[in-house]
């Protein structure tokens, strides 16, 4: 009884005293929060629950457990903005970044602003604590130590915010920890082997953060890993696939990864996402990947990898999504930027097993160099949504199987060589991207079925569910797209739907390929069919659905359309916005009513037969900013009523018969950036008041009857943007070449030369001279009759090359001035005449010809045969003729027949490279002037790598095709020529492959070219440039074969004897460090390893650090 009694007692005595310290442990957490909240600031009130007073349970983002001991404290913030600067990303902005973090996603709904402050130490007094999670707001500082200590913790995700410092070697607690989010953060360092001692770890986030080091092994083991945008090196350690039963999700994208994908990914049998893109990825993708049985999106863009797109991915049955390249920078804020800009370059075609795959949702392929036919097995894609196989090599028949895939919504199989005619069971219109363009498809574009359209993926910018792996794919793509439509580049908001026909040889279109659920879902429509083979009148049947439309934009140029510009289609289509109808055969008058067109923002319609004066209506269209009129026969002064278009950016009036003045309201418009006036009949002075519009970068008024005098104080308005104006005084007795500039019809005042023409006075002839012509006169006679005796006994001869009745046609691409015809130019150069010849290389002769007075221009004859059919032909030099920078030789024009085929460029008269450099020893050596050189064109290559789509590779970089003006700028010549190489010639011959000692290794070994070979021969040239020497010069024989410039500069560095490889002279006059800083440039840029060589445009921004101070 009495033992009885005492336990009695002693139970409620210890009841007691438990629930005390539970009371009392309580009370400590709701002291420890009141302290957490005084330590940080917080401007938005987010915890304006948390007070004295109220019961620390109920506090905003605490949880508590049974004994009102805190076990969670979760509080998303909305990241943070300092001076009008994003500091910290809210949740809110990580539709930014779509290709980050499957399985780690979060709705982002109920957040109320942002804590600002040091993460604090006293966070670890909450001995209960399972969950801390503060993503998104703006704390600081290291992660205290007593934090890695905490036992009980679960959860540790602080993503978002601007915690600093490494993760230690080594913690104490954390034992049970089984999710690490540190992602978006600044932590530095290596990932520390002591997480892979924690068994209970799932998910690791350490993506966008500044680590290094290798990617750890242990990493496979847990369930997601997410270690992209940082600045890890080395391979991806083959251990990942060796233990990896539980893996789900691995990024490793925006890192310095090399070498092989390892095989051992293969089995990862869990697997589901896979992101590989943006590192330096070698070799083939793993054909083990067919084992990866539950694999949905495998990306393995922006790499090197090659060889064939294995058939074994046709095994991942839930493969959803397969990015096998892409253009776009993957990262939307420009913060986090992609440390190459790589493409991969497979071999072979698309596998049909890919595109068979059931559960297919999106293919991305773009510019991967695939061949051969489109699979024909499109048949079972009810899930295919988009599909991306643009600037291939693919033949053959267009897919039209792919109308039965009712789902897909974006397809762009453009600048591949297609054929065959569209079928009208394509649902066109249910797509908001269709893009054809750029093959050879034929027939009429047809009257598309109009059957109902699927339901359109929303596309809202929000983030996306956890085990969505697809939506942020077509997110991204999409509206990356959309960044790229002519409607975005005209300030236009929204989606739309792009349909782009052109360039193609389609000879008519039936209807507006849009429904009308589609046009109330979308804010604008973009038809493109220009350079085609339409042709009757101008089609305004196809503005009959335009109502629907918040805006059209439409594309007719380069055609054959006839007849009048019909005046109702400004009552038909309110809404247009962009119309192209240049380059057409259009008569009669430019109608008044299109100034009723007030929403245009583009009018092009140069370059056609229209006559009559401006109409003064135009002045309506107060939201234009493009008009070009050029090229036409228009008659009557300039509509003063023009200058009411206060938004006009660029005015082209060229090439016409306008007379009177050049309109004062010129001096008020202060958004032109082009006026080009030349060629007309204007006459007057030129206002003065130009040169107070500031944002004017090319003017042209040459060819016309201008008087008076220049303005004064203008650096644009001089006499090479007003040639051909005798009655101007400041600009009598000058002549000119044709432009170097990249603008149209703008002149490159270094390239005017003085000509001298002078002729003997004696106009008599002597015995000698009279001698001489009579027996050139019996020469030449018998000449004609072996000539006509070799023509009648040879009767299957082939026409001469410039005459016979081929069709003699000079497509022009830029306005010199005066009008280019073949049989002027074909004049110019003395029919080709050797005399007139200035060089000559592997794509032909080079020929001087002055096509008027004064006017010089280059002509690269072709030798035909060795070049692509002449239709393929045009296609390609179009893209070429595209091309404008300023460090590239101009293309102003070409002919291209059977039996004739030439180039036209900007003659430039300061010589090649190569000659520079043989006769430097007879100047001054001047290291400003070999950096800008070398600038230069290392500028042209990044523009023809980084900006160009499809992207343009040189393949012969050598001296001899960098060309000179008289200030030593330089110009790169003969770009894209390579491609245009007939298949016959497209592998391993040195018109494709460059000049033997400018080859890059690789070439030997696998006969494929790629940007890095551009860069390896852009190295040799630098080698050259520096040091006089040839790449193989004669004084390497002493070192024996196949020494060269290269492995000159190599033993020179690693001897220490870098002074020695520079030219005479350079070392003295050159900053040193700066010199071998140069020379290590170049050597870089000529390893053996693809991946180890720079891009050009690392190249660029290298040599600019290292820019002289003067330039």
């Amino acid at each position: 009884m009495f033992s009885s009694s005492i336990f009695i007692k002693w139970s409620f005595f210890l009841l007691f005293l438990s629930s005390s310290n539970d009371a009392v442990s309580s009370f400590s957490d709701k002291s420890t929060l009141l302290r957490f909240k005084a330590s940080l600031s917080d401007p938005s009130a987010v915890l304006s629950t948390w007070s004295s007073t109220a019961n620390h349970c109920s506090f905003y983002g605490v949880l508590c457990d049974s004994n009102s001991r805190v076990v969670a404290l979760n509080i998303t913030g909305n990241g943070g903005v300092e001076d009008g600067k994003l500091i910290s990303h809210p949740c809110s902005d990580f539709y930014k970044f779509p290709l980050y973090g499957f399985g780690i996603r979060r709705s982002c709904v109920g957040f109320k602003g942002s804590l600002f402050g040091k993460f604090p130490s006293l966070i670890s007094e909450l001995t209960e604590l399972r969950v801390l999670s503060l993503p998104f707001n703006v704390l600081e500082g290291f992660i205290p130590k007593e934090i890695w200590n905490m036992e009980k913790l679960e959860v540790l995700d602080l993503e978002g915010n601007l915690i600093s410092g490494s993760i230690p070697l080594g913690f104490e607690g954390l034992r049970k920890l089984r999710v690490l989010n540190l992602g978006f953060n600044k932590i530095v360092g290596m990932v520390p082997s002591v997480l892979g001692d924690i068994d209970s770890l799932e998910v690791l986030n350490l993506a966008a953060n500044g680590l290094n080091g290798s990617v750890p092994g242990f990493v496979g083991k847990f369930r997601g890993v997410y270690l992209s945008f940082n600045q890890f090196s080395g391979v991806i350690p083959e251990e990942i696939g060796e233990n990896c039963g539980k893996l789900e999700h691995l990024d490793l994208s925006g890192n310095l990864l090399v070498q092989e994908i390892p095989k051992s990914l293969g089995n990862c049998g869990g697997l589901k996402t896979l992101l590989l893109y943006s590192n330096l990825l070698e070799e083939d993708i793993p054909a083990e990947f067919g084992k990866l049985k539950s694999l949905e999106v495998l990306d393995v863009s922006r790499n090197t990898l090659s060889g064939h797109i294995p058939r074994e991915l046709g095994n991942c049955t839930e493969l959803s999504v397969v990015v096998l390249s892409n253009l776009f920078d993957p990262v939307g804020d420009g913060e986090f930027v992609t440390l190459n800009d790589e493409l991969n370059y497979f071999e072979g075609g698309m596998p049909e097993e890919v595109v068979s795959l059931p559960k297919l949702r999106i293919l991305w392929a773009p510019m991967v160099n695939l061949e051969g036919g489109i699979p024909t097995s499109w048949g079972a894609c009810g899930n295919l949504e988009m599909v991306n196989l643009a600037l291939n090599f693919f033949t053959g028949e267009f897919p039209n199987r792919l109308g039965l895939c009712k789902k897909l919504h974006f397809l762009d199989l453009s600048s591949n060589n297609l054929t065959g005619e569209l079928s009208k069971e394509l649902h066109v219109p249910c797509m908001s991207v269709f893009d054809v363009s750029a093959n050879m498809l034929s027939g009429s574009v047809p009257d598309f079925s109009d059957n109902v359209c699927a339901p359109y993926p929303s596309q809202n910018g929000n983030p996306f569910e956890a085990d969505d792996v697809m939506s942020p794919y077509a997110s991204y793509f999409s509206s990356k797209a959309h960044e790229r439509t002519i409607y975005a580049s005209l300030g236009g908001n929204g989606l739309s739907v792009f349909h782009n026909f052109g360039q193609n040889n389609f000879s008519g279109i039936q209807s507006l390929p849009v429904v009308r659920d589609r046009m109330e879902e979308k804010s604008s429509y973009t038809l493109l069919v220009g350079e085609n083979k339409l042709t009757g009148p101008f089609p305004t049947y196809l503005f009959e659905k335009c109502d629907g439309l918040d805006a059209l934009l439409f594309n007719v140029s380069y055609n054959r359309l006839s007849g009048e510009i019909p005046s109702n289609i400004s009552s038909m289509c309110k809404s247009l916005k962009f119309l192209d109808a240049s380059k057409n055969q259009f008569s009669g008058q430019i109608p008044s009513t299109l100034g009723d067109l007030v929403s245009l923002v583009s009018l092009n319609l140069s370059r056609n037969g229209l006559q009559g004066q401006i109409p003064t209506s135009l002045g309506q269209m107060k939201v234009l900013k493009f008009l070009s009129l050029a090229g036409n026969n228009l008659s009557g002064s300039i509509p003063t009523s023009l200058g009411q278009m206060y938004s006009l950016q660029v005015l082209d009036l060229s090439t016409n018969s306008l007379t009177g003045e050049i309109p004062k309201f010129i001096e008020n418009m202060r958004n032109l950036t082009n006026v080009l006036l030349n060629n007309n009949n204007l006459s007057g002075h030129i206002p003065a008041g130009l040169v107070n519009v500031t944002t004017l970068s090319a003017f042209n008024v040459s060819f016309n009857n201008l008087s008076g005098y220049l303005p004064s104080n203008s650096s644009l308005i001089k006499c090479s943007s007003a040639v051909g104006n005798p009655f101007l005084s400041s600009c009598r007795g000058l002549s000119l070449t044709v432009p170097s500039a990249n603008q149209q019809g703008q002149v490159d005042e270094s390239s005017m030369t003085s000509q001298t023409t002078g002729k003997d006075s004696n106009n008599g002839f002597n015995a000698i001279e009279i001698a001489s012509i009579t027996s050139a006169s019996a020469i030449v006679s018998v000449l004609i009759a072996l000539i006509v005796l070799f023509f009648i006994t040879r009767k299957w001869k082939p026409r001469s090359r410039v005459g016979g009745s081929v069709k003699r046609e000079v497509t022009v691409f830029t306005d010199i001035g005066v009008p280019l015809t073949f049989e002027n130019v074909v004049q110019a150069t003395g029919n080709f005449n050797a005399s007139n010849c200035i060089g000559s290389g592997g794509f032909g002769a080079t020929y001087k010809a002055e096509i008027s007075q004064g006017i010089l221009v280059a002509v690269k004859r072709l030798s035909v045969g060795r070049f692509q059919g002449v239709q393929q032909f045009h296609a390609e030099i179009k893209t070429l003729g595209r091309l404008h920078h300023p460090n590239l030789v101009t293309l102003i024009g070409y002919h291209a027949c059977e039996t004739e085929m030439f180039l036209i460029y900007n003659y430039l008269p300061g010589g090649n490279l190569e000659k520079f450099i043989q006769e430097r020893s007879t100047r001054a050596v001047d290291w400003k002037v070999i950096h800008k050189i070398a600038l230069d064109i290392a500028r042209a290559l990044s523009y023809l790598h980084d900006q160009c789509v499809p992207r343009v590779l040189h393949r012969d970089v050598k001296p001899s095709n960098i060309l000179l003006d008289d200030d030593c700028n330089a110009y790169l010549s003969d770009f894209g020529l390579a491609r245009l190489l007939g298949t016959s010639e497209t592998h391993a011959t040195t018109g494709v492959a460059g000049t033997f000692g400018y080859v890059a290794p690789e070439y030997a070994m696998t006969c494929r070219v790629s940007d890095k070979a551009d860069v390896y021969s852009y190295g040799v040239v630098l080698l050259e440039l520096l040091s006089d020497k040839k790449v193989l010069d004669p004084s390497f024989s002493s070192y024996g074969n196949g020494f060269n410039i290269v492995a000159f500069a190599c033993m020179l560095l690693r001897q220490g004897r870098a002074k020695e490889f520079f030219a005479t002279g350079l070392w003295d006059v050159g900053p040193e460090h700066d010199l071998v800083e140069v020379l290590h440039l170049a050597v870089v840029c000529t390893v053996d390893s693809l991946s180890t060589r720079p891009t050009m445009k690392q190249v660029v921004k290298r040599l600019k650090q290292l820019q002289p101070p003067s330039c």
